[in-house]
């Protein structure tokens, strides 16, 4: 392990995933497609949590995804996301903390805009509608980010979901100043390729800066990133902006560039994939640890390849089996 107090800090939408099982009547009468994901504001948020059955609530987003997996792999993890002073802001708080991840983010006031959330409607097909309200979460600003515990963080891991407000990028933009001054490294996720086609040239800047050290792609954004049209020539390509490159490549597996090394590994086998939501948030959590350890490139990628492959077999973006025990079983 590395000689800071935290071995990730992970910076990102702090959402509350409130999960709730429904029938297909419950669909019609809201108006919902089944199986669809759509953005709500405020209002169409609270109606639909009032008119929801019970559900389980829990703290997500995908850089709270990734700090959840790295906390769960027994490494120390930090995260920053803003919150607001309600009870899904006590939701996320308390929910993220128990597990053993830092959390001292300040919270913001309700009335400016209440916590995220995702409300996802499971009906017994197993389908999931999923309802988005980022509220909170893209209020976060530059006087949120504490200067010490970015320094104290071996690594700096960034969400490009959350590149898309000013004061948000703002922060982030500060946090990576901080990071490099500490001679910290950044790492950076491309997170969908609708962030990829808003910010094309945003991320090409960041990297041109030399303000990513650890960029993580999938074959679509890498393919968006580069405007190549065949993997390994976008490879090269985004592998000459930065020195660590690393794209996933769901059952074809993943590979990592560095200082022209290429590394490819297979995927893990997985006996059935139920829901693919948080694998790449898990790949992260799992190759960023092995970095943390400072483990070679082909052991930090199977080590993303098996906590990826334990969330895709199962609902949720939370892993449910012990994942360190898992790693050291299957790394033998």
């Amino acid at each position: 392990m590395t000689d800071t107090r935290l071995d990730v800090l992970c910076i990102g939408n702090a959402i509350v995933d409130v999960i709730s099982a429904t029938d297909d009547s419950f669909l019609e009468r809201e108006g919902l497609a089944k199986g669809s994901m759509r953005l709500v504001d405020a209002d169409e948020a609270t109606r639909l949590y009032r008119n929801m059955g019970p559900g389980r609530e829990v703290s997500g987003g995908s850089a709270g995804n990734t700090a959840a997996g790295i906390a769960m792999l027994g490494g120390k993890a930090g995260f920053i996301g803003q919150v607001a002073d309600d009870q899904l802001g006590d939701v996320y708080a308390h929910d993220i903390q128990s597990i053993g991840i830092e959390f001292a983010t300040p919270r913001r006031p309700q009335a400016e805009a209440p916590t995220a959330r995702c409300l996802v409607l499971v009906t017994p097909d197993a389908q999931r509608t999923m309802n988005t309200f980022l509220g909170a979460a893209q209020n976060l600003t530059v006087e949120a980010i504490d200067e010490a515990q970015v320094k104290d963080a071996a690594i700096l891991y960034l969400e490009g979901y959350l590149w898309d407000p000013e004061r948000p990028r703002a922060a982030m933009v500060k946090a990576i100043d901080i990071a490099h001054a500490a001679e910290r490294k950044v790492a950076f996720t491309l997170s969908d390729t609708f962030c990829v086609d808003r910010h094309r040239d945003g991320f090409l800047d960041l990297l041109g800066q030399g303000r990513v050290d650890i960029l993580f792609a999938n074959e679509a954004e890498v393919l968006a990133l580069t405007g190549e049209g065949d993997l390994d020539t976008a490879v090269a390509a985004a592998a000459a902006k930065v020195p660590l490159l690393v794209v996933t490549r769901s059952e074809h597996g993943a590979l990592a560039v560095e200082g022209g090394r290429r590394v490819d590994i297979p995927a893990e086998p997985v006996a059935k994939v139920v829901d693919t939501t948080g694998a790449g948030d898990l790949f992260a959590a799992g190759f960023l640890s092995g970095q943390a350890q400072g483990r070679p490139l082909d052991e930090s990628l199977r080590i993303g390849a098996i906590a990826a492959a334990e969330v895709i077999s199962h609902y949720g973006a939370r892993p449910e089996a012990d994942l360190k025990a898992l790693v050291a079983e299957r790394l033998g």
